[in-house]
């Protein structure tokens, strides 16, 4: 989600992107999708792909908004994160125009143990840009990207873990995903969601969050524990109004941080719904402070 003038726009998984638009965070406007049709790399380099694009990620630099997205296909690292860039969010200016950049980086079964899905990407204090991006396999990834925001600036093969449910030495499923890196005084606090989404009434959806004073890491939890290492404080879990919770934002607007996710409505068959909720801050950690 993100801010331009007095409209807020919120872009989320769906056909060609889905967008939506609001003036006050609770009453939404449906947009057209950023794309009218799947794009012809995607299609040709992700086995599967129809065009129903994943966990876009929107920000803006360099004078123009940044839109990253995952294509894939549900269970496998057949994946790819893309970009695309307009001048204003506005549909109406005449301006207004999705520029499709195409593929950033790519996971290939057997090549890389890493999933390229689930991008978020942030400026740190030295102006250098970098994505976090990963689900499942070796967690969660941290690359540094080039200037202008539209390839990566390192090897495929020296990509660090800083976020995993497994611990070193452990084997079995990394039930990881979705990171969120947010800037807040001297720490850069790192968010995922950890278990299972997408599963209705039987999503387990958790969040978790870890902090450091470098953009690369490493990053501990309120116990010291590495989120590499199987770390990670629970700051919001499903319970007996929502089966689940995750995949968040974090953005700060006129004085305020909100924390913008989706959860699994316990009283309505387990279907998600779009939950934005303000943050509090406490010694340094994230909390929130309308409990669900």
């Amino acid at each position: 989600m993100i801010k331009q003038d007095s409209i807020y726009y919120l872009f989320s998984t769906g056909n060609g992107i889905k967008v939506q638009s609001s003036k006050d965070l609770l009453s939404w406007k449906l947009e057209r999708p950023v794309f009218a049709t799947a794009q012809t790399w995607a299609v040709e380099s992700i086995p599967g792909f129809k065009g129903h694009i994943w966990a876009p990620d929107i920000s803006y630099h360099n004078n123009q908004y940044y839109l990253f997205y995952s294509v894939s296909t549900f269970g496998k690292n057949s994946s790819a994160i893309g970009v695309a860039t307009n001048k204003t969010l506005n549909p109406s200016d005449s301006s207004f125009k999705w520029v499709d950049h195409g593929k950033v980086i790519e996971s290939t079964p057997g090549k890389t143990h890493w999933n390229a899905i689930d991008p978020n990407v942030i400026i740190d204090d030295n102006g250098k840009p970098w994505m976090t991006f990963g689900s499942f396999w070796d967690g969660i990834k941290m690359v540094q990207l080039t200037k202008d925001l539209l390839s990566i600036d390192t090897s495929i093969y020296k990509i660090e873990t800083i976020a995993s449910q497994k611990k070193k030495g452990q084997s079995g499923n990394n039930a990881i995903e979705a990171p969120f890196i947010f800037k807040k005084n001297d720490y850069y606090y790192l968010f995922a969601s950890i278990d299972y989404c997408c599963k209705g009434e039987a999503s387990t959806y958790k969040l978790i969050v870890g902090r450091s004073k470098n953009v690369q890491g490493p990053y501990f939890d309120q116990l010291n524990i590495p989120l590499a290492n199987g770390g990670g404080t629970i700051l919001l879990a499903g319970n007996e109004n929502w089966h689940g919770i995750g995949h968040n934002a974090v953005y700060h607007i006129e004085g305020k941080d909100y924390l913008i996710f989706h959860g699994y409505d316990a009283k309505d068959n387990g279907k998600s719904k779009l939950r934005i909720e303000v943050l509090d801050w406490k010694d340094g950690w994230p909390n929130v402070r309308k409990q669900p």
